[in-house]
């Protein structure tokens, strides 16, 4: 079922993502051919109206075609449709119906970070506080609230121990299981394998400090090491306009770091060993959605910002290289050639392939072991 979810989720950013071209080209007079979810060989198609409709046999995205993306092919066109065409409108039109793509994704983003925040739900919490520490999402102290019998942590914790400091660091509940997830197993993972290296815990019970250690197991359902035990945490309360101040200081942290994340990786071989494709991608959403809904609509509203953000690369077919010939054409006076664009745009193109290959060739790695 959650194979299923996941999936669903995954269609269902793609959907709106495209439904905000459609939508708004559809507003400002433009002529709509096409709107297909997936990608050719067509599987499915009906038509409605001037518009045909499609699902695609190759799950990598959607797309919307809008009669005269191509500004070559408006001569050919009769001259009710050319009127209509996309290259036939003013810059402003196109590229308010480019940007609503993305918009829509960066909306969505933002109502799901921010309906995580406003109903204090403890997952979503923890995954936030883990996808931006520098915001306070939790407010409890590091205190044990249950332990789990024949889990790593019952021979060492008791409810209301005070972890104090993890691995000589200072302990939050999102260090600490950052921190035990980070341990890993001997060999490959495998259901209840043991931590190479124990946990360090520096923990404060009934007034005396004590120095713990214990060894992490890998759960295979969950997809983690855990030392099973939980914190006695309560989600932070926010008001409407404090969720979402906090939602748009999380969505600015995941812009910031993807933008890096990607600079790092096309110069650093340990960086590029970290990016996934859609197969590793659609993995940690999986994991994410068994872990709970918290979890699930946080890493769908991640999910959806990096969309927008790499949709708004300024290399073409990506949506940010449409707006910016559309601003280049408004600011030159005159209609940029095809070919200057897409010169221009090969270079970035070409820097994208590399890394979108590169994650398939890790996910099929990791996969494979």
């Amino acid at each position: 079922m959650s194979w299923i979810l996941t999936l669903l989720g995954i269609v269902v950013l793609i959907v709106l993502h495209e439904l905000g071209h459609f939508v708004v080209a559809k507003a400002v007079g433009m002529r709509v051919e096409r709107f297909s979810l997936f990608f050719p060989p067509t599987l499915f198609k009906v038509r409605r109206g001037e518009t045909e409709y499609a699902i695609g046999a190759i799950p990598a995205g959607g797309y919307v075609k809008i009669t005269g993306m191509n500004p070559e092919e408006i001569k050919d066109l009769e001259p009710e449709v050319a009127r209509r065409a996309y290259y036939s409108q003013p810059p402003w039109k196109r590229i308010v119906v480019i940007l609503a793509g993305p918009g829509v994704n960066i909306l969505i983003a933002f109502l799901l970070f921010w309906a995580v925040l406003f109903t204090g739900n403890l997952n979503g919490a923890i995954a936030l506080g883990n996808l931006d520490t520098s915001v306070p999402t939790l407010t409890a102290a590091t205190s044990v609230g249950a332990v789990e019998r024949g889990h790593p942590a019952a021979a060492v914790l008791k409810p209301g121990d005070r972890i104090i400091a993890v691995d000589g660091r200072r302990a939050t509940v999102t260090s600490t299981m950052r921190a035990i997830g980070e341990h890993r197993c001997a060999g490959t993972l495998s259901a209840g394998c043991q931590a190479a290296a124990p946990v360090q815990l520096t923990v404060r019970r009934a007034g005396r400090t004590l120095s713990l250690s214990a060894y992490p197991r890998y759960d295979a359902q969950l997809h983690k090491m855990l030392l099973g035990f939980d914190f006695g945490a309560s989600a932070k309360a926010f008001g409407v306009f404090a969720a979402a101040g906090a939602a748009l200081q999380e969505m600015w942290h995941t812009t910031t770091q993807t933008l890096t994340g990607f600079g790092r990786a096309l110069s650093s071989s340990k960086a590029r060993g970290e990016v996934r494709s859609i197969v590793g991608i659609t993995e940690v959403a999986h994991e994410t959605v068994s872990a709970g809904a918290g979890y699930g609509l946080v890493f769908l509203g991640f999910l959806s910002l990096i969309l927008a953000v790499i949709n708004l690369f300024p290399f073409l077919p990506l949506d940010g290289g449409h707006v910016l010939w559309s601003l280049g054409e408004k600011l030159r006076g005159r209609r940029i050639s095809i070919m200057a664009m897409y010169r221009y745009s090969s270079v970035g193109i070409v820097l994208l392939l590399f890394l979108v290959i590169n994650g398939l060739s890790n996910d099929i790695s990791r996969l494979t072991g």
